[in-house]
């Protein structure tokens, strides 16, 4: 599975994109192509699949926002965005596929990073047996003080 940290996110263009989405086991369409260049061209983000689809559209890209979700999902099954679920019906995806926690902000509906040195978790239960902990994923929810 390919990891994306912040230091090897691909930022240069074309070629790289390609070299990643193979190397992910990803054949790199057009559309492909050109939903990396969205989502990886810059620094590490969080969006959703309508963020994207409108991304696209005033990029000139013409594409369904049923192939976004699918492509955003093959994206994530390759290991190169991780799924942040924040309820049943609200998914957003991070280019940073390290292991880090968020905030998730009510009033506008965003996710922001939680700085690794800000969040200690312990008194983890013991896993069932036959199995491990894998990793941990803390969101918290955030709203503006009234």
């Amino acid at each position: 599975m390919t990891r994306l940290s912040r230091d090897t996110a691909p930022a240069s263009r074309g070629p790289c994109l390609m070299a990643v989405l193979r190397m992910a086991g990803l054949r790199p369409t057009r559309q492909r192509l050109a939903l990396a260049e969205l989502l990886f061209g810059g620094e590490h983000r969080h969006v959703n699949a309508e963020q994207l689809h409108s991304e696209a559209a005033q990029a000139g890209v013409q594409v369904s926002l049923a192939t976004i979700y699918n492509s955003l999902h093959q994206f994530r099954q390759a290991g190169l965005l991780r799924e942040i679920s924040v309820d049943a019906s609200r998914s957003y995806f991070d280019t940073d596929t390290t292991d880090h926690h968020h905030f998730y902000i009510e009033d506008d509906q965003t996710i922001q990073d939680i700085p690794s040195d800000s969040i200690k978790i312990s008194g983890l239960p013991n896993a069932p047996e036959g199995m491990v902990v894998s990793h941990v994923d803390v969101i918290v929810r955030v709203k503006k003080a009234k």
